[in-house]
């Protein structure tokens, strides 16, 4: 009578025979399903003896042990030793250093000492190749022809003229040194540019106040 209720899926013309067939499906189903097997293994894995019993670990340990043993038994008689006896300490040390180019090293350190000494002799007897006294009688000679051929006169023309005069001082105070310096002569006193009197600095100011006048009036003009 369960076939009365039962609706199909599909339409067919009995009933009875299309739930026969449809429940038959069924119990065919469920049947494969109670005896279908995992794809996936959930049992433990494996264990094998050589991994869980590490045989070379095991030596080796047992070799550290007996090293440690062996090294406490030695410590232990040497202790014993110095207990029965006095004891003594042993602290002499005869090595001597050998080394097969010890002699050319010292050799090497002798010879770069030697050229180090000739290289700084050298530099300290090399006088300077430039001159300044020619360069600032030259610098002299090029404002004295500036000035020359100048329209107007320079304001620098009494800075010149200073130059020139501080030149010609020096030139003379080099040969006064000279001449002191000369064997045979007496000790002499050269006069240095820190003992000039208040009034020639005076009169320097007087000249470049008047420079500085006479190029206002040229500009003004």
């Amino acid at each position: 009578m369960a076939h009365q209720s039962y609706q199909p899926v599909l339409p067919c013309v009995s009933k009875f025979l299309q739930y026969r067939w449809d429940q038959n499906n069924y119990d065919i189903h469920r049947k494969k399903v109670s005896s279908a097997k995992a794809t996936i293994s959930r049992t433990p894995p494996k264990t094998y003896t050589h991994i869980n019993n590490n045989s070379k670990e095991k030596k080796l340990k047992e070799d550290r042990i007996s090293v440690i043993e062996r090294d406490n038994h030695m410590l232990l008689e040497k202790i014993s030793h110095i207990m029965r006896t006095t004891g003594r300490v042993d602290n002499k040390n005869d090595f001597i250093s050998k080394r097969i180019c010890s002699e050319k090293r010292q050799q090497d350190l002798l010879r770069i000492t030697e050229e180090n000494l000739k290289i700084l002799n050298r530099l300290s007897q090399c006088g300077p190749n430039y001159s300044i006294q020619r360069w600032h009688d030259d610098w002299l000679k090029t404002t004295t022809l500036m000035e020359s051929i100048g329209r107007y006169p320079r304001v620098n023309s009494v800075q010149s003229q200073k130059g020139a005069a501080w030149s010609a001082k020096r030139q003379v105070t080099g040969a006064q040194m000279r001449k002191c310096t000369e064997p045979g002569t007496q000790p002499c006193v050269v006069k240095d540019d820190s003992s000039i009197s208040q009034e020639e600095k005076n009169t320097d100011h007087q000249d470049q106040e008047n420079a500085d006048a006479s190029e206002h009036k040229i500009t003004t003009e």
